[in-house]
């Protein structure tokens, strides 16, 4: 067993299996994409800690970007319960990484992401994936294009989320993103039904922010 499947093997069972995941197409996803193959090669070696991995934009001028904690990806993918049929989101993709396991899951996914460095990594991570779409975009404006959803998977921590990407989503489709202003938030599970968005919230988390997302401040009234 090479050091990085044992790393791989050892983040399974420390960190996704103890934390409640139980669906076991996640669990088999994540056991067999490589995660050090998503992260730049200075941190290759820190691919399977506990935490977020930072990862390298082109563009740093929006804020530092990373790829997310596994245990919160984990458990926000359990979260919105993926059937094999679902048409998939993934918004702030990064390098590809969030997408890869997701493909294992779904029926088609699109990776959108808003840093052309790493949206061109993802690409290139993704090409041997035949579900995979890669899109460089906003990702508060979501792929009005391709809508609706059945899932939208957030992978980062937002200030809000935005009324456009919930309106992306199909007849019980859900969308998860990690919800606060600091750094401990909260991991929140949109589900539409018609026009109605029910909220839930799931678990704490401490992940990366996202770049593009505020919390819109209510104009002052007199």
């Amino acid at each position: 067993m090479t050091e990085f499947n044992a790393a791989r093997s050892n983040m399974i069972e420390s960190q996704v299996r103890p934390n409640g995941i139980t669906d076991r197409r996640i669990i088999a996803a994540m056991e067999q994409i490589a995660r050090e193959d998503f992260v730049p090669d200075s941190r290759r070696a820190i691919a399977y800690v506990d935490e977020d991995v930072p990862l390298s934009p082109s563009d740093a001028s929006r804020g530092p970007r990373a790829l997310i904690e596994v245990m919160a990806f984990a458990r926000m993918l359990q979260n919105v319960a993926i059937k094999p049929v679902d048409k998939v989101l993934v918004v702030g993709a990064g390098t590809g990484y969030g997408a890869a396991v997701v493909s294992a899951l779904a029926g088609k996914v699109f990776a959108l992401e808003c840093d052309p460095g790493l949206a061109a990594q993802a690409q290139h991570n993704l090409s041997g994936l035949s579900n995979v779409s890669v899109y460089e975009g906003s990702l508060e404006a979501g792929l009005k294009g391709e809508q609706p959803f059945d899932v939208i998977i957030v992978e980062g921590r937002v200030g809000e989320v935005p009324k456009g990407l919930l309106d992306q989503l199909g007849h019980e489709g859900r969308l998860v993103a990690v919800v606060g202003e600091t750094e401990m938030a909260q991991a929140c599970v949109h589900t539409k039904s018609g026009a109605a968005v029910a909220v839930r919230k799931a678990f704490d988390a401490s992940v990366a922010a996202l770049p593009g997302f505020r919390k819109v401040k209510p104009a002052f009234v007199f």
